[in-house]
């Protein structure tokens, strides 16, 4: 086959995904007024998103890589890949923090110093990385709930999660199955009997931290629950292993009192619905009425006769700190049992659109809104 037509065959096949893509994100139902579009494709696997000062959107992949990602002409969609690290061990969380970009493996954290300096100097003939900082080492190495979620609070504490090693169990390492703040070199524990969380964020007025936690599985299609909860003090404990949802009583663990006073959660998201990431809304751009609304991506169940999840929720918190309403913001990634993608995170841009990162479908959306 000639080049030209070896380029012709290439740029059929793409059309022939490109479209194919199209169709599947037709499938997709969005709240009156917003629409959806793809911002950026071929990706490996993407997970937690940070936007720069420029409009750099940063992207950790679980393959073992951390981007930068371009829209150089302004038509939302990204034209330019810049590879910040790579060969990591599950590379899922990112915050930024003072230009500093943090991103984490399963036992360490490290850190990127003046990354957008980095980004704008970038030359493609030059393949160096920039230079990686150790922050934090030494934690758990185990993969199984080791994947990390990343945020930065105002004062520059660095919040990261470890999950218990497990199903289910009672583990003699303190550090497993928590939330944790690193600053000044020491490790605060924040949520204690947390099995999985992988989102969390801080409500914009408040303050205070809200985490989703995955619930157990084998216990059936629909317990224990899913859960959102919310932080009033640093070292409260939700409830694991001992304890699920609001009753759940563990059939292996739920004998033993271990002398802590449970924290129920504020909502039940449903059982194997797996949340993996959560962020308040702080935009302009949607309607006033969702303004420090919270985003929830429900990753999707594994092992449930039928599946459930696969969508995006919104909830409406109250001054207190309670839940006001939830209901579906984004749906269609699982359509008659069929999965066309697993949402994974959310990111609030700076000018308010909404990304939504997809592990399956190895893009990322944008949702605007219009009047």
């Amino acid at each position: 086959m000639s080049l030209n037509k070896n380029l012709i065959f290439i740029f059929l096949l793409f059309l022939s995904n490109h479209k194919l893509f199209s169709l599947e994100i037709d499938h997709l139902l969005l709240e009156p007024g917003f629409k959806i579009s793809v911002y950026a494709d071929s990706l490996d696997a993407p997970r937690q998103m940070a936007e720069g000062k420029n409009g750099t959107i940063f992207v950790a992949e679980k393959g073992g890589q951390i981007l930068a990602l371009i829209d150089s002409d302004k038509n939302g969609q990204v034209d330019l890949k810049i590879i910040l690290a790579n060969n990591l061990e599950y590379s899922t969380g990112i915050s930024l923090y003072n230009e500093d970009l943090y991103l984490s493996e399963v036992n360490k954290i490290w850190k990127i110093e003046n990354i957008e300096q980095w980004v704008s100097n970038y030359n493609s003939i030059d393949a160096s990385l920039p230079k990686k900082i150790l922050v934090v080492d030494n934690l758990p190495d185990d993969q199984w709930h080791g994947w990390k979620w990343l945020k930065h609070d105002q004062e520059g504490g660095l919040y990261f999660n470890i999950g218990a090693p497990c199903n289910i169990c009672l583990s003699k390492n303190p550090q497993y199955a928590s939330i944790l703040k690193y600053q000044d070199g020491d490790l605060i524990y924040v949520a204690k009997g947390v099995r999985n969380s992988v989102g969390f964020d801080f409500h914009p007025v408040s303050k205070k931290l809200f985490f989703t936690d995955n619930g157990r599985d084998w216990l059936g299609d629909d317990s224990p629950s899913c859960e959102l909860n919310r932080v009033d003090f640093d070292g409260q404990f939700f409830g694991y292993p001992f304890k699920h949802s609001f009753d759940v009583v563990d059939p292996e663990f739920g004998h033993i009192n271990p002398g802590y006073d449970f924290v129920d959660p504020i909502l039940e998201l449903g059982a194997h619905v797996a949340p993996t990431g959560i962020t308040f809304y702080s935009g302009d751009m949607f309607p006033l009425t969702m303004k420090n609304n919270l985003f929830i991506v429900l990753h999707g169940s594994w092992n449930r006769s039928e599946k459930v999840g696969y969508k995006v929720i919104r909830v409406e918190i109250d001054g207190n700190g309670n839940v006001k309403n939830s209901s579906d913001f984004i749906t269609g990634w699982l359509s008659n049992g069929k999965v066309i993608g697993r949402p994974s995170a959310p990111l609030v841009r700076n000018d308010g659109s909404l990304l939504i990162s997809d592990d399956k479908a190895n893009v990322i959306y944008q949702v605007t809104y219009q009047n």
